[in-house]
């Protein structure tokens, strides 16, 4: 079938990007699906920063590539084998297909699935091969799933079951800001009542592991950013302090603001320097848990006398740690008792065609969390 598709076909082109438009929205050739797999209408399809890593060449992926991997959509035609899905069925992507039998699946840690990563990395689905082409040529999916467009044919194992009374624009957040986010702090994390926490990093994801936090009953809630705009917002969805990473002394300020130090930093912002002021404000016996994405040439010292002899923890935490098919009904059963209000992370809507200005907005700090519209 025939579908518009926003492609990108070189990374590290210059901002801004309405100027340059790296993404451009063509028609392209999608194949329905094989065995194992749905074919999905997307409705709303939210703009994130691994996406904008793609674009600007943070984040090598093989291209010619349809971006995209945080959506939410409507179920149209099933492959043979997909017998728990109906037609008509809403549904939430995941940008980490689990095949259900390797190691890490069988641990109960499908976020780190190894033939999953291994599809992502290649740019094919999970079960091979690519469902996308132009003119006779393949295009590759992003993260299994390649959302900036009006359909994908995913693998079944890319896709969760939501509520029909969820709206789309908000539904599209929980496969992967919310998942993220929350679950860093609920999973990665495991922050209980009463605990001191710091989310470094005010991003879509960010934002969603303070409402994570706020969720599950932080005392301390700080927030940390280069942007006072984003600490204000941070302080209106429940943050009890705000600091602004640059300013001279900021890690001594937060450490005397928190009597020692916080029991979980908690960095999404994806930088070395985010990474260490969240393993210095850490208390005694604290933990650090990094759910950000550097580039892979990044690396992080630490001294070694100061990790033994303060007894800190830091843990990575990849996809919120989530089990997607258990954590995002839960976490949308938070949203509907008020105690999730992922809405608030919404920033702007705007069709396909304005995706370049949305990554420009993305960009230069103005959205939290912006989701475009194929079909509008």
């Amino acid at each position: 079938m025939k579908i518009r598709a926003a492609i990108l076909e070189q990374s590290g082109l210059p901002a801004p990007y309405a100027q340059s438009r790296p993404l451009a929205i063509r028609e392209v050739e999608l194949a329905g699906p094989g065995q194992g797999e749905v074919l999905v209408r997307i409705v709303a399809a939210g703009l994130c920063h691994s996406d904008l890593s793609v674009i600007d060449g943070n984040r090598p992926r093989p291209l010619p590539m349809v971006l995209g991997h945080e959506a939410a959509g409507v179920v149209e035609a099933l492959g043979a084998g997909v017998d728990d899905l109906a037609i008509g069925d809403h549904v939430v992507f995941v940008f980490v297909p689990s095949c259900g039998t390797c190691e890490c699946c069988s641990d109960g840690r499908p976020a780190l699935c190894i033939p999953g990563a291994a599809a992502n990395g290649a740019g094919v689905l999970l079960a091979g091969g690519r469902r996308l082409s132009e003119t006779g040529h393949d295009l590759n999916h992003h993260l299994g799933v390649s959302a900036f467009a009006d359909h994908a044919t995913v693998s079944r194992r890319s896709l969760v079951k939501v509520d029909k009374d969820l709206a789309f624009e908000h539904a599209a957040l929980f496969g992967c800001a919310v998942l993220t986010g929350v679950g860093a702090v609920m999973n990665g994390a495991k922050v209980h009542p009463g605990d001191r926490v710091a989310v470094i990093g005010l991003g879509g994801v960010g934002m969603a592991a303070l409402l994570g936090a706020r969720a599950a009953g932080a005392e301390r809630i700080v927030a940390v950013d280069i942007s006072r705009a984003k600490l204000d917002i941070a302080l209106s969805l429940g943050a009890t302090d705000a600091f602004l990473a640059t300013e001279d002394g900021a890690v001594e300020s937060i450490r005397q603001a928190t009597r020692g130090g916080v029991d979980h930093a908690i960095e999404l912002a994806g930088s070395v320097a985010a990474l260490q002021l969240g393993y210095q404000i850490a208390k005694r016996g604290g933990e650090l848990t990094t759910g950000g994405l550097p580039a892979p040439t990044a690396t992080l010292p630490i001294p070694a006398v100061n990790l033994v002899a303060d007894e800190k923890t830091v843990r990575g935490s990849y996809l919120g740690s989530c089990v997607p098919a258990r954590d995002i009904p839960r976490f949308v059963r938070l949203f509907h008792r008020g105690l999730l209000p992922v809405d608030k992370l919404l920033s702007k809507v705007m069709p396909l065609s304005e995706i370049n200005t949305g990554f420009d907005l993305l960009r230069d700090g103005s959205l939290i969390r912006g989701v475009v519209l194929p079909e509008a």
